[in-house]
């Protein structure tokens, strides 16, 4: 899965879009860290303190605005020598081992060069320099920035903004919403690797107002404990309330049944419900809700384009224990941050009959009352749902091999555009499973708008996408990798894009040839089996490396155990962990066994860590 730049098209829509590599995940068991946000007065809503800053610095001056509320921090902008320091004493606790900074900042500028730093904004947890900003990171809004600080677990240390101002024309840091999420743990708990909760069943009946960008109703979800370990919490994520303002959010939950909520943390994308009793080995619990989501302006993978809007992550969806501890990364808009189980949906969504509604699994309409109908999704053994809703055109036509596809387009594509990418989900439907194994989600729905701005997005059996052969071919891949061979996609993203885009290649009859000779690594701590942690802190080698160097390091690997070795070794991994989750340490293991070939310094010439 990945946001790809709509600028980019053909082969390079993947290859032209890094803080430390990726490490061995830390065993924890679940009572060894509560999941928190440690940074106080995030928002600056409640005055100065506990901050430290100059005065007048935390305002709500109109002369810049707030990401959120009405209160931010003005570091700077007065064109002339001048140093603005904002900070705060923290303590990161010892329990938790995954710890992400975020802060959203907006810098304006009237500096006119396109090359010189001559104001910075330095940002620093005790004395080590996280980043570094500047006049030429000037832009019209806010800019989320994460970074990963799990290095500071236990530590009590200043978190501090300073910004350098020279003698001549003005830039402003303009800072708001700055977190700091704890989760994980590290210690080693006897011997309970297993991922839980398992074999969820969501049911949902939302109803949409005129527009179908308005939803409102209830939903539940069945789960079981497959872990050894009593489970006595589950946490939702709630990923499209990183689209909006914390505490006010697009997606809200409320009257919750089947266990107690919390308040919300990291960013407000994830809720803690503490169950009744603790659930042994094998034992189910259902928690419920009321529902209610309001789709935010923008084509993007939850938003509205006009008439036409995109619900991707819209249901919360359960949360994921393992050895790590809880899963609860931060959200991230340069790739994906989605780790989930394989599930079952009902999904009901009653809409004006004038929309066409699009949803992962397999559709019925039925009337509803007068002007309305209701659409019935139902999809089995799938890691989420979603959806659109608009007046879209569709298309649809069978796969050689038996597979209903349907192409909804907006308005402004053209007809030929809409056959040409029926053509393609067809072909690429049928490539990618004769390689894998059949697709097992019944019909296929390609939504296509030229105006993403990420290039395509995926999810089960529903796409967002461009008018783009490669782009499509590469999201339909998405299909098995991470659809059905699942993957913790915040920290080991070249899982899912690595794999896709080297079947991309595959597909389109590219054999990838010499690609590793362009390979230039940025740093010592650069991998291709870096978190997004660090690809977020380096966002511009997140493509390149991930998708170009993954899949030419997989090419690589075809030519030295041989085209036979290798595609047996892809069918049997994806068939070993159907709709299970993949790790790159099983990976490296299944491949070792099916080659006599040493790949030791294999991996480590080509980054692959884990």
């Amino acid at each position: 899965m990945r946001r790809l730049l709509p600028a980019l098209t053909g082969a390079a829509l993947f290859a032209a879009t890094g803080l430390a590599a990726l490490a061995t995940p830390t065993v924890a068991s679940a009572a060894d860290c509560t999941p928190a946000q440690v940074v106080a007065n995030s928002g600056f809503e409640s005055g100065s303190s506990p901050w430290t800053a100059p005065s007048g610095a935390i305002t709500a001056d109109t002369g810049q605005s707030a990401h959120s509320g009405s209160t931010y921090a003005w570091l700077d902008g007065y064109g002339s020598s001048h140093t603005d320091t904002l900070s705060q004493s923290l303590t990161l606790p010892a329990g938790c081992g995954t710890a992400t900074l975020g802060f959203w900042l907006h810098v304006d500028t009237a500096e006119t060069t396109g090359s010189t730093a001559y104001d910075k904004l330095t940002v620093k947890l005790g004395s080590t320099t996280l980043a570094t900003y500047s006049n030429l990171d000037a832009q019209a809004g806010y800019v989320h920035k994460t970074v990963d600080v799990s290095a500071f677990a236990g530590q009590a240390v200043t978190l501090a903004f300073t910004g350098v101002e020279d003698s001549s024309l003005q830039t402003s840091f303009v800072l708001d919403d700055v977190t700091l999420d704890v989760s994980g743990g590290g210690t080693t708990p006897p011997g309970d690797p297993t991922r839980t909760p398992v074999a969820p069943v969501y049911t949902a009946d939302l109803t949409s107002d005129a527009s179908g960008g308005s939803w409102t109703g209830h939903e539940s979800v069945t789960f079981t404990n497959a872990s050894p370990t009593a489970l006595n919490e589950v946490y939702l994520r709630l990923w499209d309330n990183a689209h909006g303002s914390c505490p006010g959010t697009p997606i809200t939950v409320t009257n919750v049944t089947g266990g107690t909520p919390s308040p919300l943390t990291v960013n407000c994308t994830a809720l803690k419900i503490t169950l009744p009793a603790p659930l042994a080995q094998g034992q189910s619990g259902t928690v419920a809700f009321d529902l209610g989501i309001t789709v935010p302006s923008g084509a993007d993978r939850f938003g509205h384009d006009g008439a036409y809007n995109f619900l991707g992550n819209a249901l919360p969806v359960l949360a994921v224990r393992d050895a790590a501890g809880w899963h609860l990364d931060p959200y991230t808009n340069n790739g994906e941050s989605f780790y989930s189980v394989a599930s079952d949906f009902t999904v009901t969504l009653d809409h004006p009959t004038g929309l066409l509604v699009p949803a992962t699994g397999t559709s019925v309409d039925t009337p509803g009352t007068t002007g309305r109908t209701v659409t019935k999704a139902t999809a089995s053994k799938v890691r989420d749902f979603a959806w659109g809703a608009g007046p879209f055109t569709r298309i649809s036509g069978t796969s050689a091999a038996g597979v209903k596809v349907n192409v909804y387009s907006v308005a402004g594509i053209s007809a030929t555009d809409a056959k040409s990418m029926l053509s393609t989900a067809t072909s690429a439907v049928d490539a990618h499973a004769q390689r894998f194994g059949a697709y097992p989600y019944g019909e296929l729905d390609a939504v296509i708008d030229n105006n993403f701005w990420f290039g395509g997005m995926e999810y089960p059996g529903f796409v967002l996408d461009l008018v783009s052969t490669t782009a499509l071919t590469h999201e339909i891949g998405h299909q098995w990798w991470y659809g059905i061979v699942g993957d913790d996609e915040y920290n080991a993203p070249w899982l899912d894009e690595s794999f896709t885009d080297y079947s991309t290649d595959l597909a389109l009859g590219k054999t990838g040839n010499g690609c590793w000779n362009s390979v230039s690594w940025a740093s010592s701590a650069e991998r291709i089996t870096n978190s997004m942690a660090y690809w977020d802190a380096n966002s511009s080698r997140y493509s390149t490396v991930v998708y170009g160097y993954g899949k030419c390091a997989l090419h690589d690997l075809r030519r030295t155990i041989g085209d036979t070795a290798m595609t047996t070794l892809l069918r049997n991994y994806a068939q070993a962990h159907w709709y299970g989750v993949s790790t790159t340490a099983e990976f490296k293991a299944a491949a070792q066994a099916a080659t006599t070939v040493d790949l030791t310094s294999f991996w480590s010439q080509h980054r692959i860590d884990g």
